[in-house]
């Protein structure tokens, strides 16, 4: 069972729509999700860097057969940790809801 925190890591905009859109898939292409998020590749290699350091990213390189191709994955730990966040996410939109 996953504890719902806050993780400010993952919270950025663009580090939670790259978890959210790894956590659908076992691995995406590094261009699939340039393209999806609609960022230049230095951007999305900045922001998965971050992740990566954090062990939330796995980051494997392969040779296609023109160009190296670079495969991004959310690693277990990554998993736990965006699951944890979507929770606390929920309950503080609860809290917000309850209020009214």
């Amino acid at each position: 069972m996953t504890d719902a925190a806050f993780d400010e890591l993952i919270h950025a905009p663009n580090r939670l729509r790259i978890c959210t859109m790894l956590a659908a898939v076992d691995a995406m292409e590094f261009s699939v999700v340039r393209d999806a998020l609609g960022v230049s590749d230095s951007v999305l290699s900045k922001q998965v860097k971050v992740l990566q350091v954090a062990s939330y990213v796995s980051v494997t390189k392969a040779r296609g057969s023109s160009h190296p191709r670079t495969w991004l994955a959310l690693t277990p730990e990554g998993q736990q940790a965006l699951a944890g966040h979507i929770l606390e996410l929920r309950r503080i939109v609860e809290m917000a809801q309850t209020s009214k």
